[in-house]
């Protein structure tokens, strides 16, 4: 990973599902996980329980794994504030990699916010190892990357990425710059595990954290340790008609569009056409899933989730052809 001198398997382990199962159920995964030989666990303070859940399975097993952990604090005092919560969550006294979570700017030595500046003390004093930075804007993280501030970027990259993205991945490459993937199942809309994991496989800096919340899909991807998938011909061709399914704009599930002021779930109300096709599920027919499509009817067209899109989705509309989909679906089935 760069110039932290970290070498881990070519699998992490994204926690950011786990905040979504029960405390037990977590730490078994996490247990399975790292029995399986996964060794890297990202996490953040913005996940809940998330970090807890990690500090349960781990206390006695630290030296054993890398963990980062991220904090979306706009102040010096919130800095120290979400660190020593994260320690003290994870039942630490270090975390190896500390990023920023998603800023809307590069921090920077010496800039107003001190951000950075808290940042390099923490690390003086040993409670971080490394500095890192994760982003969905592709001009803040060439910023960072370019800046030679960070050991560390974290930014979505699967095989849906374009031109950019992959230029971002050589120029980590060329300035030893360790790269995070995230989203390497583009917030599950990718649904081929071996074809995501052939192409992050291409990539010898990448390190795919893959968001893992059943003991399933981790089956999978520990499998992939013994029978690696090859990027051959016939999933290439795969890759290749997912690449066409998907043209165009279609949400991520970031969820940084969020809250909303009348309280949809656009993270996943704004691609639940694309969910209930690619994969589909009788939980997305629920009753408590249509209601909360429902609150699409309520959109107040204020504009707030589009400003607040890393990719520039206009998700009023987005919103609204999902949910009049949404409908034509629900009516058919109610007719047959």
């Amino acid at each position: 990973m760069g110039t932290t001198g970290i070498k881990v398997d070519k699998n992490g382990f994204g926690a950011l599902p786990v905040q979504r199962v029960s405390f037990n159920e977590a730490v078994k995964l996490l247990h399975k996980a790292h029995e399986g030989g996964i060794e890297f666990f990202d996490t953040a303070r913005f996940y809940t329980d998330s970090e807890e859940k990690l500090g349960a399975a781990f206390k006695e097993k630290r030296h054993q794994i890398v963990i980062a952990s991220k904090t979306m604090a706009k102040t010096v005092a919130d800095f120290w504030k979400d660190l020593e919560n994260s320690l003290k969550n994870l039942g630490t006294d270090y975390i190896d990699v500390y990023q920023f979570h998603n800023p809307n700017y590069c921090p920077k030595p010496g800039d107003m916010a001190g951000l950075y500046d808290a940042m390099l003390e923490a690390k003086k004093k040993g409670m971080i190892l490394h500095i890192g930075i994760s982003n969905h804007g592709l001009s803040v993280a060439n910023e960072a990357v370019e800046s030679g501030l960070y050991e560390t970027l974290q930014f979505p990259f699967s095989y849906l990425s374009g031109n950019q993205e992959l230029n971002l991945v050589q120029k980590c490459q060329k300035l030893s710059v360790g790269f995070i993937a995230m989203k390497s199942l583009a917030g599950g809309l990718i649904t081929n595990s071996a074809a995501a994991f052939a192409f992050a496989d291409k990539f010898d800096n990448v390190l795919p954290i893959w968001g893992i919340q059943k003991e399933s899909e981790l089956n999978d991807f520990l499998s992939y340790k013994k029978n690696r998938p090859i990027l051959d011909g016939e999933i290439q061709k795969y890759i290749d008609a997912d690449r066409h399914a998907l043209a165009g704009e279609f949400c991520r599930g970031c969820g940084y569009c969020m809250p909303c002021p009348v309280n949809i779930e656009i993270c996943n109300c704004a691609r639940m056409s694309l969910l209930i096709r690619r994969s589909p599920s009788n939980l997305q027919l629920t009753e408590a899933v249509q209601a909360k499509m429902g609150l699409i009817e309520n959109c107040l067209q204020c504009g707030e989730c589009s400003a607040k899109c890393p990719y520039g989705l206009d998700t009023p509309n987005l919103l609204k052809r999902n949910w009049e989909d949404y409908k034509n679906i629900l009516s058919g089935i109610t007719c047959v």
